[in-house]
């Protein structure tokens, strides 16, 4: 199986290690695409892995960067892909999306008899409309054309929940048998019983963790605005707001925490390994999500929630799925009304305490990828099936 990921690297994406971890138990020779990086190195010598990397291409803002990134990621990948052929027959590709590009190395390779399998984590011109501002035009109808034939081309379509399947079942015309839902909650042995370490409160009567990756459709600067409500309108300085992550977005983000002069209670930690986050999120009293995109599921907030935390959110659709009765919801955009929610919770630790319970028993019982790794071998099988492998 050859996996391909675009814009992070493995060591960052714990979706994809997640995969290839249920991938090599159940047998599967593995290999992996995806951005070079001093954090891969013990990837490198993971038993039934093969990496496959390429220097990461520069990232800077603006649609001509970002399309000059998705063009020299793609020849990277067919580069590796030839390679990883030469050191032996490869019998699928999964393609992590968006970009949706990796169609054309697919079909190419499906010529000899190799399944494509599209993992659509986000949708290409949702994630161009929240980064850019635009929801038409032509570079809109140039991603959904994409997206499209890349579903079109797929053996199978993975989607992470049911919003992004009737997307796909209708924009791309594709039947239900040929998408499924895999959701992307965390290894229950990954969140429990982990230790929380007070130090990393710094003094703080609380803790309040934000992470992930750091893009312009993320969304952070609006957490920063409720940090500001909070720390100037509220007048409350006993918190410590930790952002967790990197990407495009985090200078500016930098810069305008220090223009709103809540430096003293924000860091910024840059990315961390799992074992680190996964310590803050064990100390912490409360999590933050600040998407605005109603499709997609915060993959903070299963994390949030198998560690027992409260979450305050924007109210969406594909968030009141997940959360449930676990989170705080506000209306979307609000960061006045989420800096009063954060308060609130803060002052309730009987509250806090109670959503954590209703969260963590959500993550045990349907959203932890204990669950979610049965369906998706079951993918595997049922599309290697049809060669008879």
């Amino acid at each position: 199986m050859l996996l391909i990921i675009e814009n992070i690297s493995i060591a960052r994406d714990h979706r994809a290690q997640k995969q290839i971890k249920a991938l090599i138990a159940a047998g599967y020779r593995v290999g992996l695409i995806c951005r070079g990086d001093k954090t891969n190195a013990r990837f490198r010598r993971r038993a039934g892995l093969r990496l496959y990397e390429y220097p990461a291409p520069p990232e800077r803002e603006g649609a001509v960067f970002v399309a000059f990134e998705y063009g020299y990621s793609l020849v990277a990948a067919v580069v590796l892909i030839i390679r990883a052929w030469v050191d032996g027959p490869v019998h699928a590709i999964q393609a992590g999306q968006p970009p949706d590009i990796y169609f054309l190395p697919g079909l190419s390779t499906k010529l000899f008899g190799t399944r494509f399998i599209v993992d659509q984590r986000d949708l290409s011109p949702e994630v161009y409309a929240a980064r850019f501002g635009k929801r038409n035009g032509p570079v809109v109808r140039t991603l959904r054309a994409l997206e499209r034939a890349s579903w079109r081309a797929a053996d199978h379509v993975l989607t992470v929940n049911s919003s992004l399947v009737r997307v796909v079942e209708s924009r791309g015309g594709l039947p239900p048998e040929r998408v499924s839902v895999i959701g992307n909650g965390p290894w229950l042995d990954a969140v429990s019983a982990r230790k929380a370490d007070e130090s990393l409160r710094e003094g703080f009567q609380h803790l309040v963790c934000w992470h992930g990756v750091m893009g312009p459709q993320d969304r952070v600067e609006l957490g920063l605005g409720a940090i500001a409500h909070y720390a100037h309108d509220l007048g409350r300085r006993d918190a410590l707001f930790v952002f967790m992550g990197d990407g495009v977005a985090a200078p500016a983000l930098r810069e305008l925490a220090r223009e709103l002069e809540i430096e003293d209670v924000v860091r910024f930690t840059g990315w961390l390994a799992e074992d680190a986050c996964f310590t803050y999120l064990a100390s912490a009293d409360l999590g933050l999500d600040t998407n605005l995109e109603p499709e997609v599921t915060p993959v903070k907030g299963m994390e949030y929630m198998g560690h027992g935390l409260p979450i305050v959110a924007f109210d969406l659709h594909e968030t009141r799925v997940l959360a449930g009765e676990a989170a705080r919801y506000v209306p979307a955009g609000d960061s006045e009304r989420m800096a009063q929610e954060i308060a609130e919770l803060l002052d309730s630790p009987d509250e806090r305490r109670r959503l954590g319970r209703i969260g963590r028993e959500r993550i045990e019982q349907e959203f932890a990828w204990d669950r979610q790794q049965e369906r998706y071998l079951e993918v595997y099988d049922h599309v290697l099936s049809r060669e008879g492998r």
